[in-house]
């Protein structure tokens, strides 16, 4: 296989990402409606830490433990940032949790 062959593999994954980090906000801003009509705060730490420790477990590599921290805590903060923005958390500090 030549180089734009696997580029063409990594711009369909790309794009698979793309899909599925959106579905995920979606998913975020549903829970974050119940969150604040339960009046609970949009950070979970508790959850939150359960995520990165769960998809630790689950990592085989080749990224490393630290990549999927980063990673994980990007898209953690971005989906609270999509729920308070989307959902009108009156708290912006949960924005600058993990």
């Amino acid at each position: 296989m030549d180089i734009p062959h696997w580029r063409n593999e990594i711009d369909e994954i790309d794009k698979e990402l793309l899909r599925l980090l959106n579905l995920r906000a979606r998913l975020a801003i549903k829970v974050g409606a119940l969150k604040k009509e339960a009046d609970l705060p949009f950070c979970d730490p508790d959850r939150e830490r359960y995520v990165l420790d769960r998809l630790q477990d689950l990592n085989d590599g080749p990224l490393d433990q630290r990549a999927i921290d980063k990673l994980f805590r990007r898209i953690i903060r971005e989906s609270r940032r999509v729920e308070t923005r989307t959902v009108g958390e009156s708290h912006p500090q949960a924005l600058n949790q993990v």
